[in-house]
This record gives structure tokens, sequence and C-alpha cells, in this order.
């Protein structure tokens, strides 16, 4: 298996132009964005520097509990190398409270908790700033549906939705991120041990080739062929693609006018 086809500098290029003209047609002129000391958040964070200038950038470490220990260090190895300014709050109570409150049973309920008080903090300081909540999550993530639904996924923009894992971390050493940060595996940090490639039960990178030839459209051999992965395998991401969509998508309004909001009644992305 090799990269799939990205040309960093244009790239990088592209998202910073796309980070200024959608800030700037929103009437802002900042971001917020949480910080995990993963890849994904430190790319974002040095692309929005770039594009908006450090102090409209406006960073936020959320960790709790089950936070693995090197995640706050290359949180800081990245902060003192990049000079972005990070605001730390654990949420830890606000997680023990919420799940008192329910009484929750099952670990994924408490994990989905967490990222939705992350996402309330987050909107809550971009409200006090006038800015806007800048999300992280890249391309192989969403497409899987692997996100919390008004968690992470609840965000005013998401400059690397379009790039796939691995291309992340070939832009990830385009940019300079720290090598420690990009060979780290990837992890939510839900709860202690976990990882993503755990979840998904795969690799990023078998993950990224089926996703990339089922983009393309390829048929099952194809796809076996450049991903090494089953047809069980492939059939598997294919209905997580599948059936995650409504995560993907403005909630459903069945259709009464002449144009719908979601369906045909759409606004420009970015004007400019």
């Amino acid at each position: 298996m090799v990269d799939l086809p990205m040309n960093p500098k244009e790239v990088t290029t592209v998202l910073k132009e796309f980070i200024k003209t959608y800030v700037d047609s929103a009437g802002c002129s900042s971001v917020v964005l949480g910080l995990s000391g993963g890849v994904d958040s430190a790319v974002c964070a040095l692309l929005c520097k770039d594009a908006l200038g450090v102090r409209n950038v406006h960073c936020m470490f959320l960790p709790d509990q089950a936070t693995p220990s090197l995640d706050r260090k290359h949180l800081k190895l990245f902060v003192d190398t990049v000079h972005v300014p990070c605001t730390e709050i654990d949420i830890t109570s606000f997680v023990e409270l919420f799940s008192a409150a329910f009484q929750q049973k099952k670990r994924l309920t408490l994990a989905n908790i967490k990222p939705r008080v992350r996402m309330t903090l987050l909107y809550k300081y971009a409200n006090e700033l006038g800015g806007l909540v800048c999300g992280t999550s890249n391309k192989s993530e969403i497409l899987i549906g692997y996100f919390t639904k008004y968690g992470d996924g609840g965000v005013d923009l998401q400059p690397l939705g379009d790039l796939y894992k691995t291309q992340i971390y070939q832009l990830a050493r385009y940019l300079n991120i720290p090598a420690p940060i990009i060979r780290k595996p990837p992890t939510a940090g839900l709860w202690v041990g976990q990882t993503d490639e755990k979840e998904i039960r795969m690799s990023y990178q078998t993950l990224d080739c089926i996703l990339f030839g089922l983009e393309q459209k390829l048929d099952v051999g194809e796809i076996q062929k450049a991903s090494n992965a089953s047809k069980e395998q492939i059939e598997r991401i294919r209905m997580m693609r599948l059936s995650s969509q409504h995560k993907r998508r403005f909630p459903l309004v069945p259709k009464m006018g002449i144009r719908t909001p979601g369906l045909d009644w759409r606004s420009p992305v970015q004007e400019g």
C-alpha cells in the first residue's frame, strides 16, 4: 500500500485560504478549537494560526481522568514548538455529574458524554469571543461515523474534513509537526487504553485504501488488491459509511415548500 495522492503545498494553501475566507464571511475574526495532543488537532491549529494570526486562534485542552499522560506531554511539546496559547479545563467533574444524573451503564454512553461536554465548553468560549468553533475531524472518521454527533461533530467548520487520515500524516510531515505526535497511535482518550485503530479493527492505512476505493466506485476485487483487505472487511466499512449518513447531514426535513432548508435551499459555503 502507498500514500494516497496529495500535494501538501497546494493543500496547505487551499486550506489556509478556506479558513480565512470562511471566518471573514461569518463576520468573525477568530476561531476556538480543541487541542488533544494528537496529529489532527495539531495540523488544524497550525493552519489556523497561519491563516488568522496567533492572536485569533484560541486553543483549549479539555482532559478528563482517562486522558493519557502522553497526550499531555505531546500537547506541551506542540504548544512550546508552535507558540500557540492554550487554556486547560479538566472536564472530569462535568462528566461525573452527567453520569450520575443519568445513571449510565454502558461504556459507550459515557464516552459520548465527553465530546458533548467539550463541545459545550468550546461554544461557550466562542460565544464570548465572537468566534467560530473549528473542528479537527478527518475524512476517514467522518465517512464511517467515527465521531460523536453534536460532540466533536458539533462545529462551525471542518478544514480537514476532505483529507483521509493518512493524508493528514503527509500534511503533518510537510508542516513540521513534531515527530512524536505523528508517530503516536491515534486515540480519542475515551477510556483507559482506548485507541482508534483498535475500535475500527484495522489500520488507518487499510481503512483509507478501502474508502478511497469506494470513493472511486471500484469493484471489490480492485479494492482488495489495493488494500489487502478481505471482502468481509470491505463490506463492513461500506455498511459503516451507509449507516452513519445521519451524522453527516442536516436533520431530514419533509418537503412542503418551493425550496427546503438542507435540501434545495442552500447558502453558499463561502463567497469571494
